[in-house]
């Protein structure tokens, strides 16, 4: 399955290569969405007025602005000296990570000042990439849904301290005070206190946004609200349905090309499938694994299906204009296209990720040894990217690349801002392949059936109907010497004994859901197990999707 990206790397890192598996929005995941695809976190704030006041603080003045204009230029000579040794570095390690195709762009000011293209549009398209070529940008969306939420301040559509719950009447979570208590400024700040991750893979099995939505009221929370940073997607979905029905748009995606994509001329962006499949120069997504990357194709399901966390395609050059307008704090070519003091409230840390990373509102605050870093990357299940900025030297890096987000885009980000801020050097190409590596040894091992499995449970007596209030109805057949769960969406889950009660679980390919599964490069999605209830019959069946979620069903 898959998964968006997540910033929230523990060391020098990036959202989506953060602290643990579970925290990590870029570490080798097992079903259905790919966790290495949309990720980030914050730290807890007490209201909208001491936003406000942080705000006011923190926001430049023109005078730190042309302080800014002034540190970039050493920057540039600098930037001349590093770049052969990074390019170098690339090339290897594009052949490491198997990456088909890369485009690096770096801004200072208000100029594009190094482009250039790496390989090729996929494996079978060998026309090379360049600063037009369209990708899949993942979890960078997100940082496009906190602007429009600052501009929807800045309009009196919303204010920081709105309730959801006012603005969105669907909108529910179990626990009823977090429920009543979140506000605009929690909605997109990764401390729900929900579990990461909360039910992305039902988008794999073709539920839609407003079912995902809903699921969120089913789920137990694994800590207190605020207080803990855990990467989700679907909270994004309910602000930008927020952001839409307060601006009076048909959806998000309208509203971002209003108030940001048409003022800053960013036209070839989009927010479909569709449209990036129909871009005549457009690069092709890979997912990888240990044997090398493998060609995919695109689906509506994923990313799109959870909308603002992650739906957004995008060119460098559109990309090198969004970057303008944050080093420009709000402007573009002169014009105030968000003020500075609610962009401000996007980049104040809401929940602590170590003790030098911290997640704002779709952003990563970094302090590293000579200069702070905002950032965010995405991941979905083909592609990889990292946008992000030094806010005290006028200068930002972009990394658009067509293979799933195991950590090449954050490393190779992350070395240029140690090579121009002088930090220590550290090798991230190597620590990124072997993680990816050692997630999938570790997934390898998880799947891999004992060498003297327990006899399976008789089929026909686990055959029936069961249900839960959050997937639905699920009936269960008898498929030779497995099972079949069908969803009430159509998808169906083949289940494959595998150590007595317990089936190893996979998406069957078969009509919309054959890309799907092809995405995912026909990753199991976890386990079925099957157990007695209080009256001792197979009553009981539960989806045990990862090391943190599972779906208990009961037999109707």
């Amino acid at each position: 399955m898959a998964h968006y990206d997540d910033p929230a790397a523990t060391r020098h890192a990036s959202p989506e290569t953060a602290t643990s598996r579970e925290s990590d929005p870029a570490a080798p995941s097992g079903p259905l969405l790919s966790r290495r695809s949309l990720a980030t976190g914050a730290l807890a704030a007490a209201g909208a007025a001491a936003f406000a006041a942080t705000a006011s603080a923190q926001m430049p003045t023109p005078q730190a602005a042309k302080r800014t204009e002034a540190s970039a230029s050493p920057l540039l000579g600098r930037l001349t000296t590093v770049m052969p040794g990074i390019e170098t570095r690339l090339v290897e390690a594009m052949k490491t990570f198997d990456v088909p195709g890369c485009m690096l762009g770096i801004v200072s000011g208000d100029k594009l000042v190094y482009t250039k293209g790496f390989g090729a549009r996929s494996k079978s398209d060998k026309r090379p990439v360049d600063s037009r070529t369209q990708f899949q940008i993942g979890s960078t969306t997100k940082a496009f849904l906190a602007t429009t939420m600052a501009i929807g301040v800045d309009k009196g559509w919303l204010a920081w301290d709105d309730r959801i719950s006012d603005r969105h009447p669907g909108f529910a979570l179990k626990d009823d005070w977090a429920s009543r208590e979140f506000r605009l400024f929690d909605i997109i700040a990764q401390r729900s206190g929900l579990m990461p991750y909360v039910n992305d893979g039902l988008t794999a099995l073709g539920y839609p946004p407003p079912d995902l939505v809903h699921s969120l009221r089913y789920v137990e929370p694994v800590s207190s609200f605020r207080s803990a940073f855990a990467y989700t997607n679907i909270t994004h979905l309910v602000a930008g349905e927020v952001v839409a029905k307060a601006s009076g748009a048909k959806d998000w995606d309208a509203v971002a090309q209003a108030e940001i994509l048409d003022p800053l001329g960013m036209k070839e962006t989009s927010f479909t499938a569709e449209a990036i499949s129909a871009a005549p120069n457009h690069a092709t997504g890979h997912t990888w694994v240990p044997k090398g990357s493998i060609e995919i194709p695109f689906d509506p399901s994923f990313p799109y299906s959870l909308g603002p966390a992650g739906n957004m395609n995008s060119t460098l050059e559109d990309m090198a204009r969004w970057m303008r307008l944050h080093l420009a704090n709000g402007a573009f070519e002169g014009k105030e296209i968000v003020s500075p003091a609610n962009l401000g409230v996007t980049r104040i840390p809401r929940v602590g990720m170590s003790d030098t990373i911290a997640y704002a509102m779709g952003w990563l605050l970094m302090s590293t040894p000579n200069g702070r870093v905002i950032w965010h990357n995405g991941g979905t299940n083909g592609f990889g990217t990292h946008f992000g900025f030094l806010p005290d030297k006028g200068l930002g890096v972009i990394v658009l690349s067509n293979l799933q987000n195991i950590g090449f885009v954050d490393a190779l980000a992350l070395s240029i801002y140690d090579a121009l801020l002088e930090n220590p050097a550290q090798d991230y190409f190597a620590r990124e392949i072997e993680k990816a590596k050692a997630g999938a040894a570790a997934d390898d091992a998880r799947y891999t059936p004992p060498k003297s499995p327990t006899p399976p449970l008789d089929p026909a007596a686990l055959a029936g109907t069961y249900k839960s209030e959050m997937l639905g109805e699920v009936k269960v057949e008898v498929d030779g010497k497995g099972l079949a769960a069908r969803f009430k969406t159509g998808a169906v889950l083949n289940l494959t004994p595998f150590d007595g009660p317990l089936y190893l679980v996979r998406l069957k390919a078969e009509g919309r859901f054959a890309p799907i599964v092809a995405m995912s490069a026909d990753a199991p999605t976890g386990f079925m197990s099957f157990a007695a209830d209080a009256s001792g019959k197979l009553n009981r069946m539960t989806w045990l999707y990862d090391d943190s979620q599972s779906y208990v069903l009961t037999r109707v």
